[in-house]
């Protein structure tokens, strides 16, 4: 095993689930290791094994290389897993321009609705910022499901670009955001991928509470259901 991937509390850390679920969902051997978060915003701790003080980042033993971005991770696992990318020229080029942008766009829903696997929350009317996210899912997932076939976002089998979108499908869930007909189902899909799930479970079995993170998905908003009791 020579893959070392350091991530975030799997209730919080949607960058590192995005490259735990691809190299579970590929069946790539690697070493787990969890470093829950402590109050505040800023990690120095991480600094002992991240350049950036942040989750995700790669160790590959074999080489010495480190690798400290989810997207990052997910390319430099490509080049020695080529189905992390789909075969069809089309379908990669559409994957990796999706990836990219779930990468460095979509900030309402981050900002808004961060993630926490372990509770159901009231999310009330979107902003309008927010509603512009969500329209976008819509568009592009139905332009994926369609052009591609399906069943995953850019074709048959489950690649990158389906990891990128999977702490979505987790927000979805948590705050109860509904998309439209096809883009519903693929995201519905995708929260149960067995990865997927295997993440979720984990994040809603951890017992440490980080009140900073706690604080920002809550907002004032309503606790429907808290999945951890």
């Amino acid at each position: 095993m020579t893959y070392t991937l350091y991530i975030g509390n799997k209730r919080y850390s949607s960058w590192s689930m995005r490259p735990w679920v691809l190299l579970k969902a590929l069946s790539v051997p690697f070493e787990e290791k969890l470093q829950m978060f402590k109050p505040g915003t800023r990690q120095p701790d991480f600094l002992a094994f991240s350049p950036s003080g942040k989750v995700p980042c790669l160790h590959h033993s074999s080489t010495s290389i480190v690798v400290w971005d989810s997207l990052a991770i997910c390319e430099y696992i490509a080049e020695s897993n080529p189905s992390a990318w789909p075969a069809d020229a089309a379908a990669r080029a559409f994957a990796r321009c999706a990836s990219a942008e779930m990468h460095s766009g979509f900030s309402a829903i981050r900002d808004e609705c961060s993630m926490n696997v372990g509770l159901r929350i009231e999310l009330g009317t979107p902003s309008e910022a927010l509603q512009r996210d969500i329209d976008r899912f819509n568009a592009l997932f139905k332009e994926g499901l369609r052009k591609f076939g399906g069943p995953w976002l850019a074709g048959k089998e489950f690649t990158i670009v389906d990891a990128m979108f999977a702490p979505i499908a987790s927000r979805c869930k948590t705050y109860g955001i509904v998309l439209e007909g096809e883009a519903m189902e693929y995201v519905g899909k995708l929260f149960e991928h067995p990865a997927v799930q295997e993440w979720v479970r984990d994040g809603i079995m951890e017992t440490e509470r980080e009140p900073f993170h706690e604080d920002d998905c809550l907002r004032g908003r309503k606790v429907l259901q808290d999945l951890s009791e």
